[in-house]
């Protein structure tokens, strides 16, 4: 997509075009992303009113997960990641079946409806210490792997599985997606500029953004519903933000099954490539949250992790956002292990105070399970078991604690 960074066109023509309900283009997108002041206190105001608009009912969701790092290696090495370990590096690990069971369990009883199982992008296509591993367990292929592992996690405890493993050909996704209520990949970028040398992206495989969309498609076609996102703060421009979000309504127009977008905040890293670059402001966060609602439209599930900006947290619902993502009693975010998560009544009380009700749902919408979406029979029945006809958690199923 055309890149432009300078516009005559008023901040306040776009919001008028916003308000109305037109879809918003690329240079519409530039312009907001460069309000300031009062200008972009009205973004954010149109922005939260649209997001209102359909949902009367004032609910900001959650989900009560627990956190599966299946293995932490992988055949890719972003500028900014401390979970990809190398094979011969301290706290590589790749879980058995009976650890990710057990782990799994104690998750269950404590509440958890959604098993997140996250992993390296091919690690056995570098490593072949991973190869071994996955001939050990008896796998051909790490996607073989944990296609029989969210089957195992789903009948042995009854958690839903969502799965981020990569970048995944029709085959792959296919065989994984029947055990999983929805999967997720994140696009991150669609700057090119980050891939050379000093880049983000430098040096990965599985990053380039065709393959991430690519992938996206794969799963519109398989009719599994997704999460993906951007990432912030990663040495893009706030251009090539816009490109992204963009690139992700695309996606969604052509299949409907975008469940939901991430606006995530980079975080700063010590024994990374990036450690001293800056990480996004509040502001910068509470800017593209709003901007990203504008051009997804109201209807769309945008999230932002709160465990990212504890502090300033409360204020991106005022930007327009409706779910803070996956939060779990048990275990820690693997990708991001220094910050913690919040625990549901401090998250709960941080809702209220901006005047939203906090609500579980399961790792599917509401939306989507309201209109049974395209799961497998034993998922489909598990799920129907979990929620109101509204899709969402059932008030008897949810934890307070």
């Amino acid at each position: 997509m055309a890149q432009s960074t300078v516009t005559s066109t008023p901040v306040t023509d776009v919001i008028e075009k916003a308000q109305a309900g037109e879809a918003l283009s690329a240079s519409d997108g530039y312009v907001l992303m460069r309000a300031t002041g009062s200008k972009l206190a009205s973004v954010m105001r149109v922005a939260c009113e649209s997001s209102e608009s359909v949902r009367p009912h004032r609910r900001v969701t959650y989900s009560r997960k627990i956190f599966l790092p299946l293995t932490n290696m992988c055949r890719d090495r972003c500028g900014y990641c401390t979970f990809v370990k190398g094979p011969n590096q301290k706290g590589v690990h790749t879980m058995t079946p009976d650890e990710v069971v057990e782990v799994a369990r104690k998750g269950a009883k404590l509440g958890c409806k959604e098993a997140l199982i996250s992993l390296g992008d091919h690690p056995e296509l570098r490593h072949p210490e991973m190869q071994q591993n996955l001939d050990d367990l008896g796998y051909g292929s790490t996607p073989e792997y944990v296609a029989a592992i969210s089957e195992l996690v789903f009948r042995e405890t009854g958690l839903l599985p969502h799965t981020n493993c990569g970048t995944l050909d029709n085959a792959e996704m296919a065989a994984i997606a029947t055990w999983n209520a929805s999967m997720g990949i994140m696009l991150e970028s669609t700057s090119m500029r980050l891939h050379e040398p000093g880049g983000a992206h430098f040096g990965t495989s599985t990053k380039e953004p065709a393959m991430r969309i690519a992938t996206l498609d794969t799963a519109g076609e398989l009719g599994v519903a997704m999460t993906t996102g951007i990432l912030i703060g990663i040495g893009e421009t706030l251009d090539e933000r816009v490109d992204a979000l963009l690139a992700i309504r695309d996606v969604h127009q052509r299949h409907g099954n975008i469940q939901e977008v991430i606006i995530q905040n980079f975080r700063a890293k010590t024994s990374t490539r990036m450690n001293k670059a800056p990480e996004p402001s509040t502001v910068d966060m509470l800017r593209t949250l709003a901007v990203a609602r504008l051009l997804l439209g109201a209807e769309m599930n945008i999230q932002a992790p709160p465990n990212l900006n504890s502090d300033g947290a409360g204020a991106y619902l005022l930007s327009g956002i409706n779910d803070w993502g996956g939060v779990s009693p048990l275990t820690k975010d693997f990708i991001n292990p220094e910050a913690m998560w919040p625990e549901i009544p401090q998250l709960r009380e941080l809702t209220a105070e901006a005047g939203y009700e906090l609500r579980e749902r399961t790792v599917l919408y509401p939306e989507y399970c309201a209109t049974g979406w395209r799961l497998a029979k034993p998922l489909a029945a598990r799920l129907s078991e979990m929620t109101e006809p509204d899709g969402y958690v059932r008030s008897d199923l949810e934890w307070v604690k």
